[in-house]
C-alpha cells in the first residue's frame, strides 16, 4: 500500500526533490511534505489499543445480553478510532489550490492567494501540545488579510519533537511551495 506522506520525506532525504517543492507529479494532490512524528503515531496506536478493548468489551456485555450497553461502548469505541485516525492527519497540507490546516476538531483552507509569509521564527512554542512552553521555532503563516494562522507546525510539537532536522526540512519545502505558488 503506498503511503504519499513517507515519498516526500524519503525523496527529500535522497535529494530527489532540487528542482520542485514537492517531489510528485500531481500537485493538484493535498499532500503532507513530511511523515507523522513518533509521538502523534504512538498516541494514535494508544488510542487504537484502547479502542479494541472498549470494542471486546462491547461484545462481551452484548452476549451478555445487555444491548444499549453494548451500543454505547461500541459507539465509544468507533468514537476512540475516529479520534487516532484525526489524530494521524494532523498537520499542514498542502496543494496547487493552496494550504490546508488540519487541526483536530475542524480543518481552515487557505489559497496562496491569500498568503502573504511563510517562514520560521524563535519564540516560546507548547511542547507536545500541552500548556508548558519552552524556547523553539515555529512556522509562521502571514495572510495578506487578518491575523496569521494558528501555528501548528514547531520544533517540539508531536512531529517533530527531537527531530530538528526533520523541522528545518519541513519548514523549507513549505516555504519553497509557497513561495513557488504565490506568485
Amino acid at each position: 500500500m503506498p503511503l504519499p506522506f513517507l515519498t516526500a520525506d524519503r525523496d527529500l532525504d535522497t535529494g530527489a526533490a532540487e528542482t520542485a517543492a514537492l517531489p510528485h507529479d500531481e500537485p493538484d494532490h493535498w499532500r503532507r511534505p513530511y511523515r507523522p512524528g513518533p509521538w502523534r503515531v504512538g498516541a494514535a496506536a494508544v488510542l487504537l489499543l484502547l479502542a479494541s478493548f472498549v470494542l471486546l468489551s462491547a461484545m462481551i456485555i452484548a452476549m451478555a445480553g445487555s444491548l444499549p450497553g453494548a451500543a454505547a461502548c461500541a459507539a465509544v469505541g468507533a468514537l476512540m478510532i475516529a479520534l487516532a485516525l484525526r489524530l494521524l492527519r494532523v498537520g499542514l497540507w498542502v496543494s496547487a489550490q493552496g494550504l490546508r490546516q488540519v487541526n483536530l476538531l475542524r480543518t481552515a483552507t487557505e489559497p496562496w492567494s491569500a498568503i502573504a509569509a511563510v517562514r520560521t521564527r524563535q519564540q516560546p512554542v507548547r511542547w507536545l501540545g500541552l500548556p508548558r512552553t519552552v524556547q523553539g521555532q515555529a512556522l509562521i503563516i502571514e495572510r495578506t488579510q487578518g491575523e496569521p494562522l494558528r501555528t501548528l507546525i514547531t520544533d517540539h510539537n508531536g512531529d517533530f519533537l527531537s527531530r530538528p532536522e526533520a523541522f528545518e526540512r519541513a519548514a523549507d519545502v513549505l516555504e519553497a511551495w509557497a513561495a513557488e505558488h504565490r506568485g
